[in-house]
Order: C-alpha cells, then sequence, then structure tokens
C-alpha cells in the first residue's frame, strides 16, 4: 500500500506497512501536558499543551511524537487531520514503541 487510507488501521488503532507505523490519533489540544493516552476505538488518544491555532498542535504533537517514538519530526507524516482532532500519522522506522503498544508482538514480522 502506497499511501494510507482512513482504513488503513483496520479493527484497530494502528498498523504496519513495511517498517513505517500507521497510527489513527485523536488529539486533545490545550491540554495540561503533553501525554500518550490509552486508545479510543480505532485510535489512540495523544494531547498536547499546545492551542488548536493554525495547525500548530499538530506540528507541537509531532514533535512530542517523535521524541516518544526516538525519530526525526521529518520522519512523521500528517496523512489527514492537520487542522482536526482526527488524525492519521506515518512514522517511518520507529526506534521505541511507547508502552500503549507493548500488548503481544507489534512489530513487524519478518514474513511481512
Amino acid at each position: 500500500m502506497s499511501r494510507a487510507s482512513k482504513h488503513a488501521t483496520g479493527d484497530s488503532f494502528f498498523a504496519w506497512d513495511g517498517d513505517v507505523l500507521i497510527i489513527n490519533i485523536l488529539g486533545k489540544p490545550s491540554a495540561s501536558k503533553n501525554a500518550i493516552g490509552k486508545p479510543f476505538g480505532k485510535q489512540l488518544k495523544v494531547s498536547v499543551t499546545a492551542a488548536p491555532l493554525a495547525g500548530k498542535a499538530t506540528d507541537h504533537m509531532v514533535r512530542f511524537l517523535a521524541a516518544q517514538f526516538e525519530v526525526a519530526a521529518a520522519d512523521i507524516e500528517v496523512v489527514f487531520g492537520r487542522m482536526n482532532v482526527n488524525k492519521q500519522l506515518r512514522i517511518k522506522a520507529p526506534k521505541r514503541l511507547p508502552g500503549v503498544f507493548a500488548q503481544g508482538s507489534l512489530l513487524p514480522s519478518d514474513d511481512e
């Protein structure tokens, strides 16, 4: 699959496309702290302290998540939702997965 679609993650909040992690996000701008929350249906809750002004909360979220996944901010693509709380991100070759992803074997297998 060359581009993610709204249904790329199936019944989960995330999916793998090779070494690219696709995540559906439910953003919460203007929060008291930056935090990765729990899955909410087919989305992962992510709170950021930035206000939702002209995409600044999304930019802040990308920088926050880049540190959490140990990638450069340039390795995170906002597929859709830059100006919306509902987003989809593609994270290229994450070096670390936050705790919410530590359910069973979530890393892509060698035979995919």
